[in-house]
């Protein structure tokens, strides 16, 4: 009875999987097509506003810890990762482009990681891909958000964003994977919407709440039931 009862579990992981990369597969294909014409005017807008390529580009770490390249509109100076901050930004940081400040208020410069999903790399939901030198201070616990792909938008993403720390970040995208499903996806996409409209979270002055050293709290292994708030 055990060994049945595994079985259907596997199967039913692997129907869940399918249905998820179907369903991302599908609607980044029809997302793509039907925003090309706005995508291609941001392009432009871009090349307007400031010198530089129109894409930023960079590596991140995806499922099981493969490396990929991720795609987002441009919104800083070139070269800005050398220069000021480096790799924080604040709500008026002068690297920031003034096309950029909006770009990044709407959260439009992460459309074409589309991309990323179309090809398999992301998902329309999941933890958000994070840095090599990240990663490679994983402890246990927080590898566990690898076991997923990384996504556009995610349970953190809906729950504060940029204000939440590091391992409030961590303990909610531990909590995705454990207990990822299809309704669970959805109603986070649909919050997502809200979110975004809202504008809330897009920075965080405090950067001492992502210092890379820092592990979840001694609770963080007890992961309680996330409720979305509607």
């Amino acid at each position: 009875m055990q060994r049945t009862d595994t079985v259907s579990r596997d199967r039913k992981s692997l129907f869940s999987a399918a249905a998820k990369r179907g369903i991302d597969f599908i609607t980044a294909a029809v997302l793509l097509s039907a925003l090309l014409p706005f995508l291609t005017l941001v392009a432009v807008l871009i090349k307007l506003d400031s010198c530089g390529p129109v894409f930023f580009r960079q590596e991140r770490i995806g499922a099981n810890g493969r490396p990929f390249t991720v795609w987002k509109f441009r919104t800083m100076v070139q070269g800005a990762i050398s220069k000021g901050a480096g790799i924080f930004v604040t709500q008026d940081d002068p690297r920031i482009t003034r096309l950029g400040k909006w770009l990044r208020a709407l959260s439009i410069d992460e459309l074409p990681q589309l991309i990323n999903v179309l090809c398999g790399e992301m998902s329309l939901v999941g933890p958000r891909p994070t840095l090599r030198y990240q990663v490679e201070q994983y402890d246990a616990f927080q590898w566990q958000r690898l076991k997923a792909l990384p996504g556009i938008t995610g349970l953190a993403q809906v729950s504060g964003r940029n204000t939440l720390s590091w391992p409030e970040r961590i303990k909610l995208d531990v909590w995705y994977v454990c207990n990822r499903r299809l309704a669970l996806d959805f109603r986070i996409l649909m919050r997502t919407v809200s979110v975004l409209a809202s504008g809330a979270g897009t920075y965080n002055e405090d950067r001492s709440k992502f210092e890379v050293g820092k592990r979840p709290g001694a609770d963080a292994g007890r992961i309680e039931p996330h409720r979305l708030s509607s």
